[in-house]
């Protein structure tokens, strides 16, 4: 625990009772601290030692585990550390399957925390075959489903072409690695938002689309164990203060690959005609260039020289590396989803993980859904079961024979009928969401998308409740899916889906009316939030001609009136919101009307006893003076007039649509103007004091005296800016929190 590692090698080279010693409460021995905060060299040494031993003593001391489980090949796999892995896995290659409390092996916890050289490693050791046997929880999960649910899309990428019957491996709940990617909105573009100059990093960072590992016996070699290593652990080979010129390096060193990249593609194939229009094709398809080809290379090196110009300008590395691995998760989240798409079974639709149930299947072993309804295990064996569909009054039937049949044992006691149980475990597994409905749920437009064209019937996939598609994406408010579908060319088909309603009666346009417990539009204020909800019930209403909606649902209720039910609380605190904010904001107009007013009436320098006129009237100071002070009362009895409008207001739903949002939007706009025109009144009027002996010094002053109430507006225009955006934006823009 001091770190005094000179003294444990002693001590294990003299006692080999100290290999299986315990010296923490958690159970740990000397090689799990080592393993989990020492030099590498010690664990080498200590591995070493272990080693020379008879093979008995050496197999429990390397496989002594603490009081979760965990050898210390288990701490090595969680940490990723592939020369570690290596060292303790050569000497014993049973240390890869050992489970721990948790029943995960190494090999699948190097998976759960995304060490993709660490994995590869303990791969190379255990093998193809032996790998599964290792690559399952008890729960079901496989280590496809811990990799794509920790977003560690790398790594799946790798397993998806190690083990490919993965793909259509669920665990004990019914969930596929397609359920989970589906659920994860955030790891594609369509789930994320960038503005400003994001937006710009974003486009111009460059990312490769992943491959698979060309050796990977190579992964411990490319990372040799260094024994000499000192203690110090700095992985940093040069001071912080050179970050930029690093970052400024690899960036040439990306634009050296973009430019070897773009000469590779151009080269002319060799092959025949239909094949090089192939890949021409598939480079449009690929690229979706909106220049001409021999413009591209200079298209790609405006992009690198616009990032290295925001590194240099202290954009800096942080941000842009973050953005470089947003760009990295919603590209490679589109291959893992084009890989599991392409590699996964129709039945998958139709039954969803029905079966194999948690009891009909060894915990020991992953199970997928095999060709015809079989079962089939990693060892190949198999598990024939009728997978038909049930209704559910056939389940009703089904449940009513076998609860009518013998219960009782022989000794006479009651048993529990398994058939009944099975039955209960199987209709509620079998209306599980299928991929397609969870994507349209959390807004997942690429997956909608691609699933539709590889798997046309999946569009008429329903849930427990009788939701489609539409429903789903109408209900959580998904206007991307939503438009997507809209779009689509098959008329026959386009109207099955929107006239679809759920079980109980409610059609798109009900659900549109509906609103849920959270918030789902991606802007602030409850005003806004309701005008967003008034412009989606309107959208969804006029997609569609007026007579292809349900008007009543089972209760009989239309959806005016669910919208005006479930509304009711928004509209509330919508006109509390209004209210304050027109409060707070008249006070402001009103102050600058009553001096606006007397700066009006006021004029710099008098005026002449005879005629009457200005004495500074030809100045253009005068000029300015007059003209912002007249713009400043009139747009400041417009702000008060707007913001005494609204707080005389009805508040009725309808109001919110149109009525209210333009109100405050013309007041704000107005208090603006008139912040904007009594400042430079201000400062005209009173330049005709200073300008003999400040002269053109004056500017400065005049700029730090307009700070404070510069600094009023620039802390409303959030607020302005949202406004704006609500007004003019005729469909709403999602919040894409997950909703599942």
């Amino acid at each position: 625990m001091g770190g005094q590692w000179d003294e444990v090698v002693a001590i294990y080279r003299d006692n080999t009772a100290a290999y299986e010693a315990r010296i923490t409460k958690s159970g740990d021995t000397a090689l799990h601290i080592a393993v989990n905060g020492g030099p590498e060299y010690v664990v080498q040494k200590l591995v070493d030692i272990i080693s020379k031993q008879p093979n008995e003593v050496r197999r429990n001391g390397l496989k002594v585990a603490n009081k979760r489980g965990n050898t210390p090949l288990h701490l090595a796999a969680s940490m990723g550390n592939a020369k570690m892995c290596s060292c303790i896995a050569s000497q014993e290659r049973s240390l890869v399957g050992v489970r721990n409390n948790d029943n995960e092996t190494p090999f699948f916890l190097a998976a759960l925390h995304g060490k993709k050289d660490a994995f590869l490693c303990l791969y190379n050791i255990c093998g193809h075959d032996e790998g599964r046997l290792y690559y399952r929880r008890k729960d079901g999960e496989t280590i496809l489903h811990v990799a794509i649910s920790g977003d560690y899309f790398d790594l799946s990428f790798q397993i998806i072409h190690l083990y490919e019957e993965l793909v259509n491996c669920v665990d004990d709940r019914g969930i596929s690695p397609l359920h989970l990617l589906a659920g994860k909105p955030t790891a594609f573009r369509s789930g994320s938002h960038l503005g400003g100059y994001k937006k710009i990093i974003y486009n111009c960072t460059f990312v490769e689309e992943l491959k698979v590992e060309e050796s990977i016996s190579n992964v411990v070699q490319r990372q040799p164990l260094n024994i000499q290593a000192s203690q110090d652990v700095n992985h940093n080979r040069y001071p912080k203060n050179y970050q930029t010129c690093c970052n400024f390096f690899s960036l040439l060193k990306k634009a050296v690959q973009v430019v070897m990249k773009l000469y590779k593609d151009r080269k002319p194939q060799t092959g025949d005609t239909e094949n090089q229009q192939g890949t021409q094709s598939a480079t449009r398809a690929r690229g979706h260039r909106l220049v001409p080809s021999n413009y591209h290379t200079c298209f790609e090196f405006f992009k690198l020289m616009s990032k290295a110009m925001l590194v240099i300008l202290g954009l800096g590395s942080s941000a842009i590396t973050k953005l470089e691995e947003e760009k990295k998760k919603h590209k490679w989240s589109v291959q893992i989803m084009n890989e599991l798409i392409q590699q996964t079974i129709m039945y998958e639709y139709e039954h969803d993980g029905s079966s194999p149930l948690p009891s009909e299947v060894d915990e020991s072993q992953p199970y997928a859904f095999g060709v015809g309804g079989s079962v089939t295990y990693s060892n190949h064996m198999e598990l024939h079961e009728n997978h038909q569909v049930m209704t559910r009054d056939d389940q009703t039937n089904q449940k009513n024979q076998s609860t009518g049949e013998d219960s009782k044992n022989k000794d006479g006691e009651g048993v529990k009928d398994k058939t009944s149980e099975t039955g209960k475990m199987k209709q509620k597994i079998e209306m599980r969401e299928t991929p397609i409905l969870i994507a349209a749920k959390n807004g997942v437009v690429e997956m909608v998308e691609k699933i539709i064209e590889k798997f046309p019937v999946a569009i008429h996939d329903v849930n427990a409740d009788k939701k489609n598609i539409v429903l789903l994406a109408v209900e959580n408010r998904q206007p991307h899916v939503y438009k997507f579908l809209l779009s689509l060319e098959r008329a026959i088909m386009k109207e099955s889906i929107f006239r679809q309603v759920d079980n109980k009666g409610n059609s798109a346009l009900h659900l549109a009316a509906t609103l849920g417990d959270y918030k789902p539009w991606r802007i602030p204020g409850a005003a806004l939030q309701m005008q967003w909800e008034i412009k989606w019930y309107e959208f969804v209403k006029n997609s569609m001609s007026p007579h292809f909606f349900v008007r009543y649902n089972e209760e009989g209720k239309t959806p005016k009136d669910i919208f005006t039910r479930t509304h009711t609380d928004l509209v509330k605190s919508g006109g509390e919101w209004l209210t304050n904010t027109s409060e707070s904001c008249s006070v402001v107009a009103a102050l600058i009307a009553t001096v606006a007013f007397a700066t009006s009436s006021t004029v710099p320098g008098g005026v002449n006893e005879g005629s009457g006129s200005p004495v500074l009237e030809y100045q253009p100071a005068f000029k300015v003076f007059a003209i912002s002070s007249l713009v400043a009362l009139s747009f400041s009895v417009t702000a008060v007039v707007m913001f005494l409008a609204i707080l005389t207001s009805r508040y009725q739903e309808s109001d919110f649509g149109q009525d209210l949002p333009r109100m405050l939007l013309v007041g704000l706009t107005s208090l603006f103007i008139s912040i904007a025109s009594v400042l430079i009144s201000f400062c005209a009027g009173h330049f005709f004091v200073l300008r003999d002996e400040l002269k053109y010094s004056a500017y400065p002053v005049y700029a730090g005296t307009c700070l404070p109430v510069t600094f009023f507006a620039m802390a409303q225009f959030p607020l302005y800016f949202d406004l704006v955006w609500a007004t003019f934006k005729k469909v709403p823009q999602r919040s894409y929190m997950p909703v599942a």
